[in-house]
Formats: structure tokens, C-alpha cells, sequence
């Protein structure tokens, strides 16, 4: 990735050297990470909103609204995937590490999956 706007679905603070959350409806904040020239250039905090269940556009909204246009995910239900696709951002996958930092790391390099229909989640939030 050269430029853009990725976002991680974080527990806690987020931040760079932060932890990821499981499931990024249930996430406490996105960590955002801009890359410019394939490099981090600025990292920043956006709150998540809250939804009920079935409202999970409202994240998709949020994202799109702030100009991301990759998102990296441990997990994601088949309708928020879709949602992400409609608005133009690219959903990746990486449910193994807990670490913000190498999966962002990865993604820039390009060595990051994009999820496949048959890895998301039957929603929720269970078992993330």
C-alpha cells in the first residue's frame, strides 16, 4: 500500500503499539494509520460507535465517513463486508496476531490476504 487510510479495530486506547480487537463491530476504537510513499506517516484514535445488534452499517459508515479505505479485521459478519465493499473499502484479514503494529506493517508491504466470503463470521460477535 503507497498511500491511503487504514483502520484497525482496537481495544482499549489503540494507538500503533496497541492490541486488536476480535471482532471490529465490538471494538472500543479504530486505530486509523495513514500511509503516504508506503510509509506510516500519521496514526490517530476515532471512538467507535455503539450499535445494536443488526446495526452494523454504523461502522461502515463511520469509516467511510473518515476516508478509510482498508480495513484489517480478526473477524466480520457477511452484511458489514458487504457494506465496506459498497463504500470502496478494502477489507483485509489477519485473525492469528493480537499486535497492531505487524499486521499494519504487512498490509503496507502488501503481504496482507484480503478476507474471503468464506471467512466471515455468522455475526454477533461470539467466539471473537
Amino acid at each position: 500500500m503507497e498511500k491511503g487510510r487504514i483502520a484497525v479495530p482496537s481495544m482499549e486506547a489503540g494507538g500503533l503499539n496497541g492490541k486488536r480487537s476480535g471482532h471490529f463491530g465490538h471494538c472500543d476504537v479504530f486505530t486509523l494509520i495513514d500511509v503516504k510513499d508506503g510509509a506510516i506517516e500519521k496514526v490517530s484514535i476515532l471512538p467507535n460507535q455503539s450499535h445494536v445488534q443488526g446495526g452494523c452499517m454504523v461502522p461502515v459508515n463511520l469509516l467511510a465517513d473518515n476516508q478509510v479505505n482498508a480495513l484489517i479485521v480478526g473477524g466480520i459478519g457477511m452484511r458489514p463486508l458487504m457494506g465496506f465493499r459498497q463504500v470502496g473499502i478494502e477489507v483485509y484479514h489477519d485473525d492469528q496476531r493480537p499486535d497492531i503494529r505487524p499486521v499494519v506493517e504487512d498490509l503496507i508491504a502488501g503481504k496482507l490476504p484480503m478476507i474471503a466470503d468464506n471467512q466471515v463470521c455468522g455475526g454477533g460477535g461470539g467466539g471473537h
